[in-house]
């Protein structure tokens, strides 16, 4: 078997997923000429070497963190490393320090773009489990340039939101648990297939953009249209992704969203800016409270009563903001994970 795969196989995960892609990696069939690489949204970044060891653990592929610039080889297994996106290019392992998209770096929907781009038909796209919708897109762009698509059962999954995001927005080629996934992996390969099918344009446009730090008004330009929102990382315009399955925002920076993670990430920038708001009216309260007292001191009853007056304005704003960022955190909660 050639180090170089045939077949390259994308996989991703987020919430309840590194127990998903543990049981899917045990089940992967070794001698398959295929090279596999996984998103695992990852908030601590000692936690990359974990994955790579309880994976390693469960496999006799090599098992590794992604290098750039490493060429790829069959029976390996590389795991993106936290806070870059994994991207494939011309054969090779390519690290990215892009804007988020989804609110991650490293995004499900980038290594999927780039595999739908370099393997064409020849790519497999697998989402397990995970909350909101980072993946589909992805996974349409797959879909699109004649790649397969495998979606973990939601009815196994751990949190079952990108599996249904996935179902719900496209025919998905085989929704099966994940034990089964390695069998279709092998029916796949012994089927012939071409790669006539080239990636779409605006397909292979985000997979380039994904490639640099800044994107660039021109790029959007030509596969969106402007909304009327905001980003909520850089303050530009966000643009409407066109002939997409999902609802898909982009600056001209390079930040995108899906409309949940959108919904997500405002309420987190409208919750880090009344923490703002709050505490510069604390300190607004208690330099009014300290002018109250020099006045009084000096005998300016007037003035000494009008600056208690509006300390204790200041008091009430301070109460009601308290109980709107209440609100907020519980609903951040709700939204997310």
């Amino acid at each position: 078997m050639s180090n170089h795969p045939r077949f390259l196989v994308v996989i991703g995960a987020s919430a309840g997923g590194l127990n998903a892609l543990t049981e899917l990696v045990r089940t992967l069939p070794v001698e398959l000429d295929a090279a596999y690489c996984i998103v695992l949204h990852l908030s601590r970044k000692g936690i990359g070497d974990f994955v790579v060891h309880r994976l390693g653990k469960v496999t006799t592929m090599q098992c590794s963190m992604a290098v750039s610039g490493t060429a790829i080889q069959a029976a390996n297994v590389y795991i993106a490393r936290p806070n870059q996106h994994l991207l494939v290019k011309e054969g090779k392992l390519l690290l990215g320090s892009g804007p988020q998209e989804n609110r991650f770096r490293p995004s499900i929907d980038v290594l999927f773009r780039s595999a739908a781009v370099n393997y064409t038909s020849h790519a497999v796209g697998i989402i397990l489990s995970g909350m909101l919708d980072d993946g589909t897109s992805g996974m349409w762009a797959i879909k699109r340039s004649g790649g397969v698509c495998i979606v973990q059962d939601p009815n196994q999954a751990e949190y079952p939101d990108m599996p249904l995001s996935v179902i719900n927005n496209m025919d998905v080629d085989h929704v099966c648990e994940l034990g089964s996934i390695g069998t279709f992996l092998t029916q796949i390969a012994d089927l012939e297939r071409t790669s006539q099918i080239s990636a779409p344009e605006d397909v292979v446009l985000e997979s380039q953009s994904a490639e640099k730090t800044a994107v660039g008004i021109d790029v959007v330009e030509e596969i969106a249209d402007k909304s009327v929102f905001a980003c909520p990382d850089c303050g530009g315009n966000l643009w409407s992704i066109k002939g997409d399955i999902i609802n898909r925002y982009r600056c001209h920076i390079g930040h995108s969203y899906t409309e949940g993670d959108l919904v997500v990430k405002q309420a987190e920038t409208a919750s880090a800016t009344l923490w703002v708001a709050l505490r510069m009216m604390e300190e607004r309260k208690h330099l009014l409270r300290k002018l109250e007292v020099d006045f009084a001191q000096k005998g300016y009853t007037s003035l000494s009563l009008d600056h208690l007056e509006r300390k204790d304005e200041m008091q009430r704003h301070i109460d009601t903001l308290k109980v709107i960022l209440s609100d907020l955190q519980r609903n951040d909660e709700a939204l997310a994970f």
